[in-house]
């Protein structure tokens, strides 16, 4: 829980500056976009500052869209111009140097809020909140407002116990206490019927489509599956088809890659309790860069439209082996 200590030395960190920029990591989640808005009312609550909250890269993701969309946008895509040397940046989500946000490399974050892996480029923030304990940081920010005396509105409220239900699966991946706690806390205070048409968003005809690939490409290899979904209309496709891959009965191991312009995304899905972040790294290796959690993970490299089969067949043949799948186990088609 969130200490008023911690509280106050978050606030200090803002310094004298009127001005925030809030940087979720890039196509941002539920989880950056609840927690960005409300570290963004938490700051302008208690310090009377403005702030922005901007992004890049895409929110494709048909739920994640109508969350937007049900908070007013309150997110604008980055332009270079917003980076100002009086205006201090705070990153959630994220982290400097992971690759997936767009904070330059000499830039230093004032505030860096994240449940990932610590990184050494972090320690250069003046206020750094790194818990790999917790499940999301929606449940960190729920922490801060409870440890402010500020009662979410319901539009937050939502916002949060969205950002916390998607992390963890509903509380059954990667949650602790601090998650649980933080899911009851909100819950009488969401609008129920705004979250029901959050989660129940259309999608388009593309969607499916990617599915019909998706299913057709996937291999099986006794708990293990494999698949290229092809090229994405947007990057949070990937981690869509992992999801629904990993409810097929006997699957413990979910690899889906695909093509979104000129980044091949790899997203790793695992019902065990930790190994989704290593076999990340393990599949990705140094062509690109890799991050997440006990049972999420993914990452991203940069590609062109020749090296791409070749590049999918390197990447099975690496979860493969770090899996301990033998070398000549001929994959099944999953239909």
């Amino acid at each position: 829980m969130v200490t008023r200590e911690q509280l106050e030395q978050l606030l200090a960190a803002v310094g004298q500056a009127e001005h925030l920029l809030l940087l979720p990591h890039n196509d941002p989640d539920p989880d950056a976009i609840a927690a960005a808005v409300a570290l963004g009312h938490l700051l302008q609550s208690k310090l009377e500052v403005t702030y922005q909250i901007a992004y890049k890269g895409i929110i494709g993701r048909a739920e994640n869209r109508a969350l937007v969309r049900y908070l007013g946008h309150p997110l604008q895509r980055l332009r270079r111009t917003d980076f100002q040397a009086d205006v201090p940046v705070a990153l959630l989500d994220t982290q400097p140097g992971s690759g997936n946000n767009a904070l330059p490399a000499a830039a230093t974050a004032a505030i860096v809020i994240d449940h990932h892996t610590w990184r050494e480029e972090t320690a250069a923030a003046k206020f750094a909140d790194v818990r790999t304990d917790v499940g999301s940081v929606s449940t960190m920010l729920t922490e801060y407002l409870q440890a402010a005396g500020l009662p979410p509105t319901a539009t937050i409220a939502t916002a949060l116990f969205y950002g916390i239900k998607t992390d963890t699966m509903g509380l059954a991946r990667g949650a602790t206490a601090a998650d649980t706690s933080a899911y009851f806390y909100l819950l009488p205070r969401i609008d129920v019927e705004a979250l029901v048409k959050i989660e129940r968003a259309q999608v388009p005809a593309e969607y499916f489509r990617s599915l019909a690939r998706t299913v057709e490409a996937a291999r099986t290899y006794d708990g293990v599956i494999f698949s290229h979904v092809g090229s994405m209309s947007y990057p949070d496709l990937a981690a869509e088809m992992a999801d629904l891959l990993l409810r097929l009965q006997g699957t413990q191991w979910v690899i889906c890659t695909g093509l979104h312009k000129d980044m091949l995304l790899v997203s790793v899905r695992t019902r065990q309790s930790a190994g989704a972040h290593q076999l990340a790294h393990a599949v990705i290796g140094q062509e690109g860069v890799a991050g997440g959690h006990g049972m999420l993970a993914g990452g991203q490299i940069t590609i062109s439209d020749e090296e791409l089969e070749q590049l999918v067949a390197e990447l099975r043949r690496r979860a493969l082996e770090h899996l301990k799948v033998p070398p000549d186990t001929e994959g099944k088609p999953l239909v």
